[in-house]
Order: structure tokens, then sequence, then C-alpha cells
């Protein structure tokens, strides 16, 4: 079954502490909102399933549609319905970033800048010391616990997020939290430099084929993240904003960037909310690129979008993201 209670936290950060150990060390945050409520975001920096380190990818310059759906929720604990279309977080279908992208780090070292928690600190530190910037922490949230202080912080009532991490394709006995459209997530928002910052993070242990309505893994969980340079047919291009009255004519472009020809029979171009668009069918050549005009189905919203691209077997090839910054200008196609 899914996390019981999704959601995002959103408040300033005050305080940090570092936890060391063995067992299930965390990066805890302790956060306020506008009303002065205490929170504890409690984030992992180490597996109980071997390979133990975690994978992370961090955006000091992260640009998502998300933001802007982020836009208008209150301070503190706001609950997510599940699916998309909202601000929720999905680390396979709402192409937040590229997991080929993601590197492993240890828990707690000594020394500067080179392990989890130092990295968490480059971010959630800043935050603290502007008083301006904002925390966005999606995961589960426990508490309140009224006549229990946290164990932390020490303060009253005991109130806090965890979960914050990918929250799909687990195995054993973590295969219960999986589901889709739950992953967890740190933003933070500096509103005087107009940036966002974003960190990810998700266990080795995790597999990133996962089933479209339970989570769960899908076949081998060997391999299944992606390795750079290996994607053999990938979306370079999009005409989201065509010039022209409605219906206007938008269009994918995809490349392959393989020395063989790939059959595109079956494959399909996908939308946040599902819609699909068939691709045409047959081979592509090495080296070539397709126009993929979407006629019916997937829809390319002027306001920020996802775009997946999906094989004959509905997994996943690719992934990309844009923003209405991006789609503003009428006529021009957002290159990835």
């Amino acid at each position: 079954m899914p996390l019981k209670t999704y959601g995002v936290l959103i408040g300033r950060a005050v305080d940090t502490r570092r936890e060391g150990g063995s067992d299930s060390p965390h990066y805890q945050i302790h956060v306020t909102d506008d009303a002065g409520t205490g929170y504890r975001a409690a984030v992992n920096v180490l597996s109980q399933q071997q390979p133990s380190e975690l994978l992370y990818f961090v955006s000091d310059d992260f640009l998502h549609p998300v933001t802007d759906r982020l836009a208008g929720l209150a301070s503190g604990w706001n609950t997510l319905p599940s699916g998309p279309g909202g601000p929720n977080l999905d680390f396979v279908r709402g192409n937040l970033f590229d997991p080929a992208l993601m590197r492993k780090l240890p828990p707690d070292l000594e020394g500067p800048d080179n392990d989890l928690a130092d990295l968490l600190d480059h971010s959630v530190r800043r935050a603290v010391a502007d008083r301006d910037a904002r925390l966005y922490l999606f995961g589960e949230r426990w508490g309140p616990e009224a006549r229990t202080r946290d164990k932390v912080f020490g303060f009253l009532p005991g109130n806090g997020v965890h979960d914050i991490h990918m929250n799909q394709g687990n195995s054993g006995r973590f295969r219960d939290s999986d589901g889709v459209w739950q992953d967890g997530g740190l933003l933070v928002h500096f509103p005087a430099r107009s940036r966002w910052v974003a960190v990810f993070l998700a266990f080795q242990s995790q597999s990133w084929k996962t089933d479209d309505v339970t989570g769960h893994a899908i076949g081998d969980l060997d391999g299944s993240r992606p390795v750079p340079g290996t994607r053999p047919v990938r979306i370079v291009a999009a005409l989201v904003n065509p010039r022209g009255p409605a219906p206007e004519a938008e269009s994918v472009t995809l490349l392959n960037a393989s020395p063989d020809p790939v059959d595109l029979t079956g494959w399909q171009i996908q939308d946040r909310l599902g819609r699909y668009s068939a691709v045409p069918a047959g081979p592509l050549a090495p080296g070539a690129g397709l126009s993929v005009r979407l006629d019916g189905g997937a829809e390319l919203g002027n306001h920020g979008g996802e775009i997946s691209l999906l094989d004959a077997g509905k997994l996943k090839v690719d992934g990309v993201s844009y923003t209405a910054e991006q789609a503003a200008r009428e006529g021009w196609s957002v290159v990835f």
C-alpha cells in the first residue's frame, strides 16, 4: 500500500542536526511554519538494505513546472491527493531529473564535503541563514503527538515528516510503501535570487522500472537505472506553443543517438496526465531525427509540463520537462 499521509511541508529552516551511527542515521532539520509550529524533517543518509550508500542528485538552479504548482499552498503541512496534475513528485514519471546523473555518497565521514550530510548541509544551512528562504519537504507526515516532545529539537508537540526519498520500486519489507506520485524530495526557494535548489535521494536497492498503478518493481531489479550515454532514442526538442489558432500543431522531436536503427513500432509520447500519442511505426535510422506531430491524445500545455517517450512495452525510454517561461515564445521550439 502507498504512504498513509503523503504531502509537502512548507516552512523555514531554523536548525539542523547530524546523526552518526550505523543503524538508521538521519540528517535532521528543524522547520517552523508561519504560525510558529515546529516540525522535524528526518532525511535518510544510510540505507538499511545493501548497498547502504544512498544515491543523490542536486540541482542548484532547479527549473521544473512543479515549482509553479506549489504556488498558493499554505505554510505548514499540506496533504496532497494521489495522482498526476498537482505538485506531487514521481522520480519515474515526473521527469524531475535524469536518474543516470545520480551518484552515491557515504552518510557521514571525517572531513569536509565528502559525505551526504555535508551535501545536505550545503543547501540547508544557506536556508537557515536566509530568513526569506523556504523549504518544501515532500514525504510522509507523523504526529502531532500532543504529549511528546520532539526527541531531537525538544519542541512540543512532536511533529514532522520522513520518507524524504524515492518511495517506489522497493524490495523486501519496504515493498509495502510503494506507490506512484508519492516520492519524497527537498526543494529550497531563495526568493531574493529567484532560485530553487533541489535535492533528490534514492536507495540503490530500488528499481526504476515500476508499475503505473502500484509502484512495485517490474522485472529484474538489476541495472534498471539508466546508464549515462546509453539511451538510444531521446527527446531533443518540442514545439509547445506553435503559431496560429487552436488546435495547434504541437510536435515532439526525437533523435536516434545510437549507431543502429531502432524500430519505433508501438512507441508513444505521453504527457503528465497520462495521455498518449502514437509515434510513427517503423525504423529510425542511426543519427536520424523524427518530428512526431501530436494529433489528439498527448497535449503540451503552455504553462509548463512533462513529456515522456515510451517503448512498445510501455516502459519509459526518455523524459523531459519544460517551464512556462520556456514555452512563452510563440513558434519557438523548446530544446532539451
